[in-house]
């Protein structure tokens, strides 16, 4: 069954005539966002909840069809909270964090992306991506910041020094309007990228794979499930994900000869998922299809996120293959990036160099996920019968030795970036331990009461081990502080220690002695000052 309380495939939005298109001359607006995906929504929100009003245009009224990006990260999930909807994504969706690897018959080894306690959020939910869709564009429809029009197609893009000017086509007929910044949000055939004449290149992968939504009452667990060459898809490659609703997402790897067309045809389909029911002895099932499609893998991305006032994000800046969930997550974990900054520059609290940090910061994520995903690509479909043994010697080397785990490849599963090379980073001056180093994620973990991530503020954040000091009263900024056995460990805390977080929640500086004048230049730079 569809969620209770609205059908999200079929809800259609209806097109409303805005004020603007009676105005004599264009109308200008802080932010326009094209395009109300999950990148473009979550963008939308962020700027509202900072107090910038945003005029978010899409050019149909209605959510995505079939499940699409089904896999939502840890991060994510973070991020969705700051935005008001993370406990309804969490509670409609399947959460999952075992992994396992078949190579024919038999299971190569299992994995467990979040093996140590003390996280408020799952790994992974699985949720199609129409019920993301449906729960932001409720929330943005709850912003009085937000204004969502649904029908209103942008046909002309023309940069001018101090904003763009946007030509909209509409039921009522076009009409124009200005932007003092333009978020494209348009996905990978983004018409805003074209107005503008940039591309994306890249690589583009001879395979095809058939993506089928197959309701079903299976029992199985929630785990992911890769087959390498499975005797009921011989030399091809099949992943099995559990989806709310009690649908079941199968990937059927086709081969570059595929005609896609013809394979998304039930009478194609079909045989292929009884001949998977048959092999894990559930031949007997009944399953009815919802949605199919045929995709070609490519990993691809924009020479450069910034374009004058023009700043791109999701699919329409960079793109990769599915296996590994990175677009999605990649593409929330833009507008993460991008919405405090974009505030930061309007209110005047940053110059217009901040926004170059943007493009610099998430061009370093894009080639990190275009990297991995090139390898998970190169690994599943093996293109020399060279590649092909190696690989098959690894699997089989990983059913018994655990350093060939790490090279078996189903698809290396999103992670945030790390920012390390970011300039807005403050060097360390002292020893530390672990992983939260300048430009990580801040790792969640439990207060005495509630959790970090929800405790941080919508602006920068200082967080001392113990006591508060009474200089720190000075700064005009949030003051926490943080004890917690799990949080002691993964911030290798001492008594004193300060952490100085983003609004995005990326540690921007750590000290073991700090003072009033490092914090503050450590803000400064942090806010490219």
């Amino acid at each position: 069954m569809a969620d209770p309380e609205v059908d999200y495939q079929s809800l259609r939005f209806p097109y409303r005539r805005s004020a603007d298109q009676d105005a004599a001359a264009p109308v200008r607006h802080p932010v326009v966002v094209v395009g109300a995906g999950p990148v473009g929504l979550s963008l939308a929100i962020d700027l509202a909840q900072r107090g910038v009003p945003v005029v978010l245009l899409d050019a149909d009224g209605s959510l995505s069809t079939g499940s699409r990006a089904i896999c939502f990260a840890k991060r994510t999930l973070e991020i969705f909270d700051r935005l008001g909807c993370g406990d309804r994504m969490v509670a409609k969706g399947v959460s999952w964090k075992v992994g396992r690897v078949f190579l024919q018959n038999e299971e190569v080894y299992r994995f467990d992306l979040l093996p140590e306690p003390d996280h408020e959020r799952p790994a992974f939910i699985n949720q199609q991506q129409y019920y993301v869709e449906g729960y932001l564009a409720e929330r943005a429809a709850a912003l009085p910041a937000v204004d969502l029009r649904w029908h209103h197609r942008v046909v002309g893009v023309e940069q001018q020094a101090d904003a763009c000017v946007l030509t909209i086509d509409t039921p009522d007929g076009p009409y124009r309007l200005e932007a003092a910044w333009l978020a494209a949000c348009d996905g990978s055939r983004s018409a805003v990228r074209q107005f503008i004449g940039q591309e994306s290149t890249g690589r583009v992968f001879r395979d095809r794979f058939l993506i089928a939504d197959v309701r079903m009452p299976l029992e199985h667990p929630a785990e992911r499930w890769f087959w390498f060459d499975p005797p009921f898809h011989p030399n091809q490659s099949v992943l099995l994900h559990m989806q709310p609703d009690g649908v079941w997402r199968i990937d059927f790897q086709l081969g570059w000869d595929a005609d896609p067309e013809k394979e998304k045809k039930p009478e194609h389909i079909v045989p292929r998922v009884k001949a998977l029911l048959a092999h894990t002895a559930m031949k007997d099932t009944p399953f009815e299809l919802e949605w199919a499609s045929v995709y070609t893998f490519a990993c691809l991305r924009m020479s450069s996120f910034r374009h004058g006032r023009v700043l791109f994000a999701g699919d329409s800046a960079h793109g990769v293959s599915p296996f590994g969930a990175r677009g999605a997550n990649s593409g929330v974990q833009d507008a993460d990036n991008l919405a405090w900054k974009l505030a930061a520059v309007l209110q005047g609290q940053a110059p217009d160099a901040l926004l170059d940090s943007y493009a610099a910061e998430r061009e370093q994520a894009a080639d990190e996920n275009i990297r991995q995903s090139t390898r998970s690509t190169d690994f599943i479909t093996p293109k020399s019968e060279v590649s092909r043994l190696f690989r098959d010697a690894v699997l089989h080397l990983a059913k018994r030795h655990p350093f060939a785990r790490r090279l078996v490849n189903s698809g290396r599963l999103s992670v945030p970036a790390v920012l390390r090379d970011s300039p807005l980073n403050t060097p360390d001056e002292d020893r530390f331990a672990g992983a939260q180093v300048p430009g990580a994620p801040a790792a969640d973990g439990s207060l005495v009461e509630g959790w970090l991530l929800r405790r941080l503020a919508p602006g920068f954040t200082l967080a001392f081990h113990g006591d508060i000091p009474a200089w720190a009263h000075e700064l005009s900024i949030a003051l926490l502080s943080v004890q917690g056995p799990a949080l002691e460990q993964r911030y290798d805390l001492e008594p004193g220690t300060a952490y100085l977080f983003r609004p995005d929640q990326h540690v921007a500086a750590r000290w073991r002695r700090p003072t009033l004048q490092k914090v503050r230049a450590a803000i400064a730079r942090a806010c490219a000052c």
